[in-house]
């Protein structure tokens, strides 16, 4: 290992800077088009995230941990047994649940969700006080899911020193590599 990083090293410090300056914009360009598909999929979902890991075993046997998830967004009534992924206010993390209920007004919508896994609903995850989620609490809703690819991500979070490494190992290839 520590002589694919001399040998990567030495192919560096080798390169003219032009060559050197080409690799790191082609580095950006990358980037940058990562960023305008994940753009553009917002537009097209309508979703703030279209794509989501589950990141618990609670909607087991229908999601399982590490599943990543494909949401839309639009303005057609919720309905009981839709899964919807939500954020609660203070909370940076999205969940993935089932729903329970709904209750339509003319003003708003009460929704009350619950893991398939879980034996309570989840009203002891929502805010101290707070009985219901609303509309505007919902980020998409489930369109499709393919198995375990979101382990990845999970991964990266529960190791971060890895995260790192492994982005820095990829930039350095990106730079170095003279094709």
């Amino acid at each position: 290992m520590e002589d694919t990083f001399k040998e990567m090293w030495g192919s560096l410090s080798r390169m003219r800077p032009r060559m050197v300056f080409q690799h790191i914009i082609n580095f950006g360009l990358v980037v940058s088009s990562a960023l305008m598909i994940w753009k553009s999929l917002i537009l097209l979902t309508g979703s703030e995230s279209p794509i989501v890991v589950v990141l618990s075993g609670s909607m087991e046997p229908a999601f399982h941990r590490g599943d990543l998830l494909f949401l839309y967004h639009n303005d057609s009534p919720l309905r009981v047994g839709e899964i919807v992924v939500f954020k609660i206010e203070g909370r940076e993390i999205p969940i993935v649940h089932r729903i329970l209920e709904v209750h339509e007004r003319e003003d708003q919508v009460d929704i009350l969700t619950k893991g398939d896994n879980n034996q309570v609903d989840d009203r002891g995850l929502y805010n101290p006080g707070q009985e219901w989620l609303n509309k505007h609490h919902v980020i998409g809703r489930a369109k499709g899911f393919l198995p375990y690819i979101g382990m990845i991500t999970i991964i990266m979070n529960d190791y971060p020193s890895l995260k790192y490494a492994l982005i820095a190992v990829l930039g350095l290839f990106v730079v170095i590599n003279r094709e």
